[in-house]
């Protein structure tokens, strides 16, 4: 497998029996409409001509909502290659695991009409997973690549032989593991203290229909942290999340989301500015900043208690 993905199966993975017993994986986001002429250009070249498609049947919907629908659209008919691995969600703390098999198909007239074809192989419970997999498997997001966790699925499901070698996939990813691994969880502690932060006092991170769709908002160039909006409504937020000290090398991927942001996401009277969170920065990255416009640098600090 070159990577793996999570793929929900309609809303709660209502219909995750049906597609692993029909042999697909399938997602809806914009009904019986035929996609296939805006395939095969690539994730920016597609949102470009959906999302106008996308806000056309969905008027009451921002272009923040249509560019996360049609990037989880493409990510599931074309961002996913053939050999990689795919989970579906079911009830139980359960996800059936399998290949990808095919390109993209249409079947109007069904409820998941956007789908690939799947060798599915057998099922996965999350509580042999290690807190980390588990932790980003249980994401809500419909489509969301496990690129980090590929050694550790090929070694639960038995696919080591699709895979890279394993031993090699394994070391050569524990450090990324690791750093990966923390830098989730400061994120997930942001997100979870937010509204306590001085961040929290003038920016919400974004929802949809009640939903945090905020987090690891997908762009096309990767995921960003965290997308957050002004309490005016006026202002989008980038925040790039990073352990320890923060390379001059950042700045450039935030640039790179505000810029997608700026292109993709915002409405008329509105703007996009950007926060990079480290434990550190040096001269470089100050260099770097001093004339990078609209990103500012923020410290957290991590404090340690023993009580008795």
């Amino acid at each position: 497998m070159t990577t793996a993905w999570v793929v929900r199966q309609g809303a709660g993975g209502r219909n995750a029996e049906e597609m692993i017993e029909a042999g697909y994986l399938g997602v809806d986001f914009i009904g019986d409409y035929d996609i296939r002429p805006h395939l095969g250009h690539g994730a920016q070249v597609f949102r470009g001509a959906m999302n106008s498609v996308f806000l056309a049947m969905y008027p009451d919907k921002s272009r923040i909502a249509a560019g996360l629908a049609m990037g989880n659209l493409w990510a599931a008919c074309e961002g996913i290659s053939e050999g990689d691995m795919v989970l579906a969600p079911k009830p139980g703390r359960t996800y059936q695991y399998g290949i990808v098999a095919g390109g993209y198909e249409y079947h109007p007239g069904t409820e998941l009409p956007h789908r690939r074809r799947v060798d599915w192989k057998g099922s996965l419970n999350r509580d042999d997973m290690s807190p980390v997999l588990a932790s980003s498997a249980g994401s809500l997001m419909t489509v969301f690549q496990l690129s980090a966790h590929v050694a550790e699925l090929a070694a639960l499901t038995q696919l080591a032989d699709q895979a890279q070698p394993i031993a090699q996939a394994i070391s050569s990813q524990v450090e990324d593991l690791l750093a990966f691994h923390m830098e989730k969880q400061l994120e997930d502690f942001l997100v979870h203290n937010w509204r306590s932060t001085i961040l929290g006092r003038e920016y919400d991170i974004y929802e949809e229909d009640g939903q945090l769709v905020g987090q690891q908002y997908p762009t096309d160039t990767g995921p960003m942290d965290i997308l957050a909006i002004s309490k005016d409504r006026t202002r989008l937020l980038v925040v790039e999340l990073k352990r320890g000290r923060a390379s001059d090398a950042v700045v450039g991927q935030i640039q790179r989301y505000m810029g997608f942001v700026q292109e993709a996401l915002l409405e008329p009277g509105q703007t996009v500015e950007g926060v990079i969170i480290a434990q550190e920065d040096d001269l470089r990255i100050r260099r770097a900043l001093s004339i990078a416009k609209g990103i500012r640098f923020m410290r957290y600090r991590i404090e340690f208690h023993l009580e008795s």
